[in-house]
């Protein structure tokens, strides 16, 4: 006897027939006049992590809504994740709500409005601005090739065929494939991340459950996170030898070089020994020595900074 019961499926599934815990983001895109809209959105999510040319996010709205028209129209947009503050969520609630035009919405915004880094960098271009209250922004490109969705474009209506999974992807929804241009963090959490996390370092992230019902939006007010360690589950010198000799046929490890490895975890292991190879191809090594590893080590910490 199963002690769950069988709930139907129904539209919008994340927030009528579940229990599904989403982040609070402003997506900033930019309206026919060229002004910042800004829209609440909680199915916003990585898409590209690993293993591509650039990083990713997945946006999902109604292709109706100014924000849908903005990326359709210009193709940009930034992403706000906004701290748990209850004032904020509440004008995220008011913003959120369909039908309203950008000039009504932004009339009374509360936010403060900032050029990012992207227009500064490239000033002949217009982008959206940011939120200057938001603990982090992501700036984003949508990539409108993708499932050759580039000819699409604003209608009152549309009709099929539809994209799969970029674009317009249904009579009324929308899915954007957005290319991570720059993770804008604040100084605070900047600093955190390049020296370490701790408990305290967290930004006050809220969690919202979406329209749960017709009255009200729900939100989980942010607590200090707690931890737990990582199992301890290095591999022996013997195990990344064995598979560093089988990496490549010309470029090999010393005892040494694998011993600085024992402690990536098996899954990755011959993911972080190709990244090696690489660097050894590109720097004419054909011998990694711990020194090599160092360099290695180095080159990454400073990618991260």
């Amino acid at each position: 006897m199963s002690s769950f019961k069988d709930l139907r499926i129904v539209d919008n599934f994340y927030q009528t027939s579940s229990f599904f815990p989403m982040p609070t983001v402003m997506v900033g895109t930019l309206s026919e006049s060229g002004a910042t809209s800004l829209g609440a959105y909680s199915l916003v999510a990585p898409y590209y992590i690993a293993g591509k040319d650039y990083y990713a996010m997945l946006l999902s709205c109604r292709n109706n809504s100014n924000t849908a028209r903005g990326l359709l129209r210009n193709g940009k947009c930034s992403l706000n994740f906004i701290p748990d503050n209850r004032k904020y969520f509440k004008e995220a609630v008011r913003l959120g709500f369909p039908g309203d035009t950008t000039e009504e919405k932004m009339k009374r915004c509360i936010f403060t409005l900032e050029e990012g880094h992207m227009s500064r960098n490239i000033p002949e271009e217009k982008f959206p601005k940011v939120i200057a209250e938001a603990f982090q922004t992501f700036e984003c490109t949508w990539m409108s090739q993708l499932d050759n969705a580039q000819d699409d474009k604003v209608q009152e209506e549309y009709e099929g065929p539809y994209h799969d999974f970029n674009g317009i992807t249904s009579q009324f929804g929308a899915h954007f494939i957005l290319r991570i241009d720059k993770i804008l963090m604040k100084e605070k959490y900047y600093n955190a991340i390049i020296r370490g996390v701790k408990k305290k370092d967290f930004p006050p992230v809220p969690v919202d459950y979406g329209y749960r019902d017709s009255k009200n939006f729900w939100l989980s007010r942010f607590r200090r996170p707690v931890t737990e360690a990582l199992p301890k589950r290095e591999v022996d010198v013997a195990s990344v030898k064995y598979a560093a000799d089988r990496i490549d046929d010309k470029i090999k490890f010393t005892d040494e070089a694998c011993a600085s490895l024992v402690k990536v975890p098996r899954i990755f292991l011959t993911t972080a020994l190709r990244g090696c190879v690489e660097w050894a191809r590109n720097n004419d090594v054909t011998l990694i020595t711990a020194e090599h590893m160092k360099i290695i080590n180095d080159k990454r910490a400073k990618e991260k900074k």
